[in-house]
């Protein structure tokens, strides 16, 4: 056992102690199992690799295929005969008769009593699903009531009888059976770095192990089954039918009607590999044909790179229901212009979490501040800057019954699994907010804030997993989530307090829309001092603004002068709510963990001015957002 994946030993122990006899396993339950060598699918590796060598019959069931005998041990012809009964049972009747005759195996007293039975029940949300009773079907009801007395009856616990139930999210099965003190629920985890090693090898052996390596970092967060169905060469070295031809028609030379020669030599050798195609057309020429084989193998194995990462991304989009979302950013923070304390603080965590000083990297970041601040875009650059996979997480509630609790479930262990990943979260006020739209939603709110609150504050997860929730309104989040240990750096943005901020946004801006600006613009120091106040989204419409009447007078090449910017600058007209600016603002240095990050005027600002002057701009803005 000590050779079976980590959740089978917990399994094992669990079992041996006493605590339970019926388990729920959710997670990763639809994936392959790498074991010896082989990749077994979760119920074939239960029954021949778990539970095959200490029981007398292992049986599985769903409501699809019904029951079938998946290991039996010296079975007289009478019990072969009333198995067959049982399997005929189970495909002709109602989900409470199936229940009924699958009890017998665990606890009744006819030809099939033994010791020593195990029963799986695949797809088990279908068999007990979760939702309100009052609106179930009494097929269902019962089903919940009888798996949930099956974890009483000491016959089975008595007869070394065992019952596992598989799910992939346990908020999709009845509450009432995961709440059992007699259910044991354990967790199969996404494969982890050293298990995705070991099937990549199995499935392409002509890897070097560095190649292994890389390979088993980039797929974190697949599953075994997409990570062998991405990598399984179909075309030897990844070459196209193309590439082939011309890689054939260099060897051939100058030879008659060598296009046509190639395209059906490359027809023809396809699964060879470029070494036996060189041995095979043109032995006397390896040498000079060796670079340009290196140059296909090189070039193959970019491609592969490249498609790792596009099906990488469509998979985990496509399985978490559209509810996270890769960012690639462009850039770093060479567009982002001034919080120059700010970027050295995000650099440091950065480069901590690449070098593994994870004591050093906090659990996570609140980006607060009024809108225009560039919360997001600044977010966006951090992701560039670190280098590392980023993913936004999306609205995860839904109007399905138990749906919202089970996405985040399953986003969660996503999430986990593909290793050093940074998560955005914008508008968090609205996703785990502590009122207005929990109230009425039968405790869903709660439930996910509780979830969210357990994940973040796992220690398991310090520099691999880096939260940055953001928000103009953090007063309107759950208290509880904030705190240290959390969101342990609170990070305020403000609108450009200094001439030299707003010129520094607007050298950056010019840079990010690639705007020809001419030299006199930057001094025009009468021009950025006005704009003292704006937002850095006001600044860039400024000079996109002026970036358009320049266009106007001159399609070819437009140069951005001056006078164009004095133009847009009294054009534009900035619509703003200045009392709940002024709010937000106030909210911001309230929350900030940090006071060398705050602007000259609010450093000294005391607790007991602040907390007084939010109350009065409170009473002001009302119930306005």
């Amino acid at each position: 056992m000590s050779q079976l994946p980590e959740w089978t030993n917990e399994l094992k122990r669990r079992y041996l102690r006493g605590e339970a006899s019926v388990f729920v396993l959710f997670g990763n339950v639809y994936d392959t199992i790498l074991h010896n060598g082989k990749l077994l699918s979760l119920t074939d590796f239960l029954v021949n690799e778990v539970l095959k060598s200490n029981k007398d019959l292992v049986g599985v069931f769903n409501i699809s295929q019904g029951f079938r005998t998946a290991y039996r041990n010296n079975y007289d012809d009478g019990r072969k005969d009333a198995l067959g009964v049982l399997e005929d049972l189970t495909n002709a009747h109602s989900k409470t008769q199936w229940l009924e005759a699958l009890e017998i195996l665990l606890t009744g007293t006819n030809i099939l009593t033994s010791s020593r039975n195990a029963l799986i029940l695949e797809y088990s949300e279908t068999l007990a699903p979760a939702g309100d009773p009052s609106f179930q079907a009494d097929t269902d009801r019962a089903a919940i009531v009888t798996l949930h007395r099956w974890s009483f009856l000491p016959n089975i616990h008595q007869k070394d009888n065992i019952v596992i139930i598989m799910t992939e999210n346990l908020s999709e099965l009845s509450p009432k059976i995961i709440a059992n003190p007699r259910v044991a629920a354990i967790e199969v985890p996404l494969p982890d770095t050293e298990t995705r090693k070991r099937a990549i090898a199995l499935t392409d052996n002509s890897m070097t192990e560095n190649a292994q390596n890389r390979y088993a970092e980039i797929t974190a967060g697949l599953k075994l089954l997409q990570i062998t169905s991405i990598l399984t060469p179909h075309q030897s070295e990844g070459a196209s039918l193309e590439e082939r031809t011309q890689f054939i028609a260099g060897l051939l030379g100058g030879t008659e009607d060598v296009q046509s020669r190639a395209k059906e030599l490359a027809q023809l050798t396809l699964e060879k590999t470029n070494e036996e195609i060189v041995k095979l057309l043109a032995p006397e020429r390896k040498d000079s044909a060796d670079q340009t084989a290196k140059d296909l193998q090189e070039k193959a194995a970019q491609e592969r790179d490249r498609l790792i990462f596009q099906r990488k991304r469509e998979i985990i989009e496509r399985e978490c229901f559209g509810l996270l979302e890769f960012i690639e950013p462009k850039f770093g923070f060479e567009v982002v212009g001034g919080q120059e304390a700010i970027k050295e603080d995000l650099r440091f965590i950065a480069k901590n979490m690449r070098d593994g000083f994870y004591n050093r990297v906090p659990m996570g970041l609140l980006f607060t501040g009024a809108q225009g601040t560039g919360k997001t875009f600044f977010a966006t650059a951090f992701a560039g800057e670190a280098k590392m996979t980023a993913v936004k997480l999306k609205n995860i509630r839904s109007k399905w019954v138990g749906a919202t609790e089970g996405n985040l479930e399953k986003v969660l262990s996503v999430i986990k699994a593909i290793g050093q990943v940074i998560v955005i979260i914008d508008e968090a006020d609205r996703s785990f907010g502590n009122g207005g739209e929990s109230e009425g939603d039968d405790g869903t709110s709660s439930r996910i804030i509780a979830k969210m609150k357990e994940f973040m504050s796992d220690t398991s997860n310090r520099g691999r997993v880096l939260f940055i929730l953001m928000s103009n309104r953090p007063d309107q989040i759950d208290i509880d989530l904030k705190r240290a240990g959390r969101l342990d750096r609170k990070i305020p943005f403000f609108y450009p307090q200094t001439v030299t901020e707003v010129f520094a946004i607007g050298k950056a801006v010019a840079r990010k829309n690639k705007l020809n600006v001419a030299e006199n613009v930057l001094d025009e120091s009468d021009i950025w001092e006005k704009m003292v106040g704006y937002s850095a989204a006001d600044i860039e419409a400024v000079l996109l603004l002026a970036g358009e009447n320049a266009a106007k007078a001159s399609e070819e090449n437009p140069l951005i002068t001056a006078e164009n910017l004095q133009t847009a600058f009294a054009d534009y007209f900035p619509s703003r709510d200045t009392t709940m600016l002024e709010f937000m603002e106030h909210l911001a240095v309230f929350e900030c963990s940090n006071r060398k990050l705050l602007p000259e005027k609010y450093a000294e600002l005391s607790a007991d001015d602040l907390q007084q002057k939010l109350e009065t701009l409170r009473f002001s803005v009302g119930n306005r957002r």
